[in-house]
């Protein structure tokens, strides 16, 4: 019996010392040593050399057999060529395989030698390998694969060894660092598979080597320590380069496709693909974002060239000798791939947790012991303390501190107060701003994805950008629309309120290290989400302005993230603002025009000011990826609004165009129209802001919050002299948004002012100071509290539960039908003037309103309809027919002029209509149901598939980093 042993090296140095000196020191010590270094770039090669010719009396020294390959060669190459440098000493000569990371412990050739002699079957023999530098923990006592391709050895991670697996036992397979193989089986077999260049070929060929009849065995007895360089990332090779997960993933489902039996071959082929498309979701669920891409380059690989895995299956095929064995019971068992889904699953709880508790406690330990002695002493009466609000969400005796907590009762309160103040918006709400929702989920499906949209007479405008999360909304909603709208009046004033609460937070403490007191930031916090009521903004069903008014503090909120000083966090912080910044623009999309116009007023400031910074990309780069990352995440809207000709949508916002009644004073006092609040709530806003800008301590923040004022005030007084020249309407931009950010900033600025002016007032001070800030609380508590009390007592808005209808019953029931279908709703008189609009489906819908507005006009039906009002023919009768009008309405008054005219036209037959000063006429011509059908660009496939693929990476890039990166192990 001879032992070669093979060792295989790649800038090894860090290992190779003790690799070697564990090699020569073998209590039984091998024949010969063949060594084949794969071009390394360090003294690899020199160690080797010197390791054998300067070795100890004490030591037997082998003969060495030495070369060196180019460095691209991959492992089962450098095998197959140092056989080949040492020709067979006989039948019963075996081949110890060692890698340049493995050390062996001194009696671990022996241990494999008489566990072979033990075993006069097995052919493969391998060592329990522990982990190098630590020695105790286990890596591998045997190996086997699941039925998803996962490397399985049975063992807990993290596991430590303490003799509980020193079971000699039949195994699939053992690793090539340390495996002892007869050297007739590992040439009968055609060595290890060269399209496995560096991982998994151990798995692989233990599989062939037991579909062929020869046993595996582990001896836990025989010790080697491995360092794994190459699967954790220490060591980069030409092989692996920056893609390790790539490699091993690729040989996992190749080596599982190759050797699975031919009856299950198409179930693995399916599952294996499906799998790794879940494992790649799963990937950049939990932020590994590489990986993810790694899994899927890997499964695109292999199931992208059959051809490889079909010829891998007949080389298998064309090797085997005889019936091949049955393996099964030494793959994974069928259930193991279900358990580790489940400890995934556990696993990213249990990291989102420790994330979320990471962070509270980040915030506490921020505090010096001084700020958290200040911050208990302005704890509240009864005993709660100034803690983030998470505090709340963690202590015990949870609904005893909330009750005891006039904090929360008052925000809990104020959030049910809301509900009922906004009871109007229960069940299907129109009017104003508002048109009726669609029947179906499916409609705003539709509207987001067709290039066409079958409105009038058909147009190229696109949808608005809200239909994609309206009708994601819808579908979590179980299909019920109307549910959708609702909710968005019921909760936007409830959600402003949150996001504005942890705004005020944040701000407070970058401004003042102890932070703002809680009954401040309450104030702050109920006094903005009252914002969109109190403008007007919700009585009109101005549900643009009311999103955005609820996703501006968030936006503010993670725009906040730019200053913070860990940079994995700054650039989380872009996404999440570009995320929110495009959910808002998707309802007004003057908010990224106004994102865009601060952040070149930013990083302008800064280049004056601190010129280093901009040298900087984690700097500046943040803020500018969210900004460009904007119109990405809505290019199916923004970029056919644009070549559509349509850009004038850019300057309104979401639902019917509504007239904004803002003056000077509206502006200043927050009022869109004459259904908001009254003016002295907003007066004293104002004038709050002005006096925060007396205290010294503040007084830059607060000079800050008046700058994005002014510059909100005067972008809305150059919109306010534009004047936008529609094709149905001529009206002026939406200056809603604007509104929302200069009651924002008073808000900001009056909580800041207030906090410092609080801070210095002590018993102290003259009575008068003490009334004065009295008389302020009082007037400033009469803002949130006369805002409330308002929309709770007065009743009086532009919202309906009834959409109007101009047409009779039966003739909306056609209309639903399909697009050719459609009614021709005429209104007016001849001395009057006469409109006309063309009802289809279910008629104007949320979503359909920006389309229809921006939609330029039909002349040719302009004309046609004149004809018709005037000198009716059938041809013009035969034209509406050809664009898919089936009946023509007559509003109430019908004028007698016009009707009479209609009567005595062919082709036109009287319909009756349910209000008799209501004139209808039926089409009388064959419907062409593709009378407004065109062929789908696929530019626009394009443009969607580009929006579904930037949604999901900013969700994943946004998302908390709940995998650790490969790091380094310290040297051996």
């Amino acid at each position: 019996m001879s032992v070669t042993a093979l060792l295989v090296s790649h800038d090894g140095a860090r290992w190779l010392p003790a690799v070697l000196a564990g090699l020569i020191g073998q209590t039984l010590p091998v024949d010969r040593v063949v060594a084949v270094d794969t071009t390394s770039r360090d003294e690899s090669v020199e160690l080797v050399e010197n390791a054998f010719s300067s070795a100890g009396p004490d030591h037997r020294v082998p003969d060495l057999v030495l070369d060196v390959v180019h460095g691209s060669t991959s492992y089962p190459a450098a095998v197959r060529h140092g056989l080949g440098l040492a020709p067979t000493t006989g039948p019963d000569e075996w081949v110890w395989l060692l890698h340049d990371d493995s050390n062996p412990d001194p009696a671990a050739l022996a241990e494999l030698l008489a566990a072979a002699e033990a075993h006069p079957t097995a052919a493969i023999l391998g060592p329990k390998l522990r982990e190098w530098p630590s020695l105790r923990r286990l890596l591998e006592v045997g190996l086997t694969i699941t039925g998803t391709g996962r490397r399985e050895t049975g063992l807990e991670r993290g596991e430590y060894d303490q003799g509980q697996h020193d079971e000699v036992r039949e195994v699939l397979a053992v690793n090539t660092a340390g495996m002892l193989v007869r050297r007739e089986v590992l040439e009968a077999l055609g060595g290890l598979d060269e399209d496995l260049p560096i991982f998994g070929n151990d798995i692989d060929f233990g599989w062939r080597a037991a579909l062929a009849g020869h046993r595996t065995i582990v001896v836990p007895q025989a010790v080697v320590f491995h360092a794994e360089a190459a699967h954790r990332g220490i060591r980069r090779t030409p092989l692996t380069g920056r893609h390790t997960h790539y490699q091993e993933r690729r040989a996992a489902l190749l080596t599982s496709l190759a050797n699975v039996s031919g009856r299950s071959f198409a179930w693995h082929y399916v599952r294996l693909f499906l799998g790794s498309i879940l494992r790649v979701l799963g990937f950049f669920a939990v932020r590994a974002v590489g990986e993810g891409f790694d899994e899927l380059a890997a499964v695109l690989s292999v199931h992208g060239r059959p051809g490889q895995v079909l010829a891998a299956r007949r080389e298998r095929a064309r090797r085997r000798e005889g019936e091949p064995s049955d393996v099964r019971h030494l793959l994974a068992p069928a259930w193991l791939p279900y358990r580790h889904g489940l400890d995934f699953v556990a696993d990213l709880g249990s990291a989102l947790t420790g994330q979320a508790a990471d962070v509270a406690e980040r915030r506490r330990a921020a505090r010096t012991p001084d700020q958290a002695a200040a911050a208990q002493q302005r704890r509240s009466p009864s005993g709660s303390g100034e803690d983030d609000e998470e505090a709340y969400l963690t202590d015990s005796g949870l609904v005893a501190r909330f009750f005891t907590n006039p904090v929360a009762v008052v925000l809990v309160l104020f959030g049910v107060l809301a509900l009922v103040a906004a009871h109007e918006a229960f069940g299907t709400i129109v009017g104003g701003a508002l048109s009726p929702v669609p029947a179906a989920a499916s409609d705003w499906w539709s509207l987001h994805v067709s290039t066409w949209l079958p409105l009038g007479t058909g147009t190229d405008v696109p949808a608005p950008a809200y239909v994609l999360p309206f009708a994601m909304a819808a579908w979590l909603m179980f299909g019920h629309t109307g549910a959708v709208v609702s909710a968005l009046m019921l909760l936007a004033v409830p959600f402003a309120a949150w996001g504005a609460w942890r705004l005020l937070a944040v701000v407070g403490r970058l401004v003042d290290p102890l932070g703002l007191p809680r009954w401040l930031v309450v104030w702050g916090a109920l006094t903005y989400a009252l914002v969109p009521v109190s403008s007007g903004a919700w009585a009109e069903g101005r549900f643009g302005t009311v999103a955005v008014a609820a996703l501006l503090p968030w936006a503010a909120h993670a725009a906040l993230g730019f200053v913070d000083p860990d940079r994995d966090r700054r650039w989380r912080a872009a996404w999440r603002t570009a995320l929110l910044l495009a959910l808002g623009a998707a309802f007004v999309p003057g908010l990224w025009l106004f994102a865009l116009l601060s952040t070149a007023v930013v990083l302008g400031a800064a280049a004056v000011i601190s010129p280093r910074l901009l040298k900087e990309r984690d700097s500046w780069g943040p803020p500018v990826v969210a900004v460009a990352a904007t119109p990405v995440l809505l290019a199916p809207w923004l970029v056919p609004l644009v070549t559509t000709g349509s850009a004038s949508g850019l300057l309104l916002e979401a639902g019917r165009i509504t007239v904004d009644q803002v003056t000077f004073g509206g502006l200043l006092t927050g009022r869109l129209n004459d259904l908001g609040a009254p003016a002295w709530l907003g007066a004293v806003l104002v004038a709050l802001a002005l006096a925060a800008l007396a205290p010294r301590r503040t007084r830059v923040p607060v000079v800050i919050c008046w700058i994005v004022a002014l510059a909100a005030a005067v972008v809305s007084g150059v919109l306010s002299h534009v004047s936008l020249d529609l094709p149905s309407v001529t009206t002026r931009p939406s200056l809603g948004l604007f509104v929302v950010i200069l009651q924002g900033t008073s808000i900001v600025a009056a909580v800041l002012g207030a906090d410092a002016y609080l801070r210095r007032l002590d018993e102290h001070h003259p009575w008068w100071q003490r009334g004065l800030a009295t008389a302020l609380a009082v007037v400033a508590a009469a803002v949130p509290l006369g805002g409330l009390g308002w929309w709770l007592t007065t009743p009086g808005n532009a919202l309906a539960r009834d959409a109007e209808t101009s047409v009779p019953v039966y003739m909306e029931q056609s209309s639903l039908l399909g697009q050719e279908h459609g009614v021709l709703v005429v209104s007016g008189s001849v001395e009057d003037g006469i409109t006309y609009r063309i009802r289809r489906d279910d008629g104007t819908t949320v979503g359909e309103d920006e389309v229809l507005t921006l939609a330029a006009e039909d002349t040719a039906l302009t004309d046609d309809v004149r004809t018709l009002v005037s000198s009716p023919t059938p041809a013009v009768v035969a034209e509406l027919g050809d664009r898919g009008v089936e009946y023509v309405v007559l509003t109430s008054p019908a004028d007698g002029q016009v009707s009479s005219l209609l009567d005595a036209t062919a082709g036109l037959d009287q319909a009756s209509a349910e209000d008799r000063s209501t004139r209808a006429w039926r089409v009388d011509r064959p419907l062409d149901p593709a009378s407004l059908d065109r062929p789908r660009s696929w530019w626009r496939t394009g443009l969607l598939v580009l929006q579904g693929l930037a949604v999901l990476a900013a969700l994943v890039l946004a998302a908390p980093t709940v995998r650790q990166r490969r790091e380094e192990q310290p040297d051996a």
